[in-house]
């Protein structure tokens, strides 16, 4: 393929009339023009062209705040009415803005280095830099879905927790950075025969935290797992020997990977163009193979040494998509290390933050087998003193 076809717009692929952002731009002063649209300090946006329906998007402001939009067909360049904000609403409407104006700034690198935090998350966070982080991933404690592995005297305890870890994590993320979680409903067992179990629906009270907390929600990934994974929590049992209707359960074979940013009135764009280290971002680009939709295939993971691992192969793809190399990545829940280790194995740096010892021995075994010349500090809270 020559440098020409590779470089070719998709609307010349297309063979669309209307080629780019300043003919859709025209386009658009026209048409407000001969409908008699006035308004003072009107001006347009970023033209967006939608090759899925074939039309360009451009945006119509007011004082630099959004009032709507017009919709053109990118093969006839004729304006699609039905699709376009209608001239009354035009000139009515109230900008809307995405915020404060953020003032300029320099994207700087973390100073940071690989580390394990034994201790509590919270306190963790709170002694960590502002702005030091670049990517978050983790797998939360269950809510009381396994016994061995957590429990919390109330489901609005454990959310108190989750809020603290999130408020927390806006704090140390750099702007306009990624916390990505992995959760899924939670199924309560019931304690007697003459009693019903519960399922919690824990991703949709995290989502409410996370929006509140100053995040944007970006992404609803599904993690797949094989049929017969769900198999255990012997949810659809019932149903399978009886086949009564009301008695109906599907058997759960996913679980959630939410994708939020952190608040910001930049585009990702800015994330790419000012990274201070241009070359680390071409060595990031993501090769043929990725994943092209939410469903994500991966077979589940045990292990001897944790009740509720994930598989790296979950968290390599959440760093590979979601962050730069030589960016540091966070795990507030270190659990086994799977973070830190995906981190690792991609040219990413790690911070993990883990309360149990047990669990940081864990840690300090998996990550022996790396190389020498990967220094990894392992740290007790009430020692660490980062500036």
């Amino acid at each position: 393929m020559s440098n020409n076809s590779a470089k070719s717009l998709v609307s010349e692929k297309r063979k669309y009339k209307v080629l780019n952002t300043q003919h859709a731009k025209g386009i658009a002063e026209n048409y407000l023009e001969s409908i008699g649209f006035k308004a003072i300090a009107i001006s347009f946006g970023l033209p967006e062209i939608d090759d899925r329906y074939h039309v360009w998007r451009v945006p119509v402001l007011k004082n630099n705040g959004r009032i709507g939009e017009v919709v053109i067909d990118a093969y006839s360049a004729n304006i699609d009415i039905s699709k376009s904000t209608d001239k009354e609403i035009l000139e009515t409407a109230q900008p809307i803005f995405s915020g404060k104006k953020t003032e300029k700034k320099d994207i700087t690198i973390s100073n940071l280095n690989n580390m394990v935090i034994e201790g509590n998350s919270v306190e963790t966070l709170n002694k960590l830099p502002e702005e030091s982080i670049n990517l978050i991933f983790t797998s939360p404690p269950y809510y009381n879905a396994k016994p061995e592995y957590s429990e919390y005297s109330t489901y609005d305890e454990y959310l108190e927790l989750m809020r603290k870890i999130i408020k927390g994590s806006h704090r140390v993320l750099s702007e306009g950075r990624f916390f990505v979680i992995n959760i899924s409903p939670v199924l309560i067992r019931r304690a007697s025969r003459s009693e019903a179990s519960k399922r919690i629906a824990v991703p949709f009270d995290l989502h409410r935290i996370f929006v509140e907390e100053g995040f944007d929600f970006i992404d609803d990934i599904h993690w797949v797992k094989p049929e017969g994974a769900g198999w255990s929590l012997g949810r659809g049992r019932r149903f399978a020997a009886d086949r009564n209707p009301l008695q109906y359960k599907p058997v759960p074979v996913t679980e959630y990977i939410l994708v939020y940013r952190k608040k910001t009135d930049r585009l990702i764009d800015w994330n790419i163009r000012k990274h201070p280290d241009q070359q680390a971002v071409a060595d990031s680009k993501v090769e043929d193979g990725y994943e092209t939709t939410n469903l994500w295939r991966i077979n589940p993971s045990r292990s001897k040494d944790h009740p509720a691992t994930f598989p790296i192969e979950l968290a390599e793809k959440v760093i590979r998509y979601y962050s730069f190399k030589n960016d540091v990545v966070l795990d507030p829940f270190g659990g086994s290390g799977t973070t830190g280790i995906g981190a690792l194995n991609l040219g990413r740096r790690f911070v993990m933050c883990e309360l149990e010892n047990k669990y940081v021995q864990v840690m300090k075994k998996r990550f022996s087998s790396f190389d020498l010349f990967t220094p990894i500090s392992f740290l007790k809270l009430k020692d660490i003193d980062i500036k």
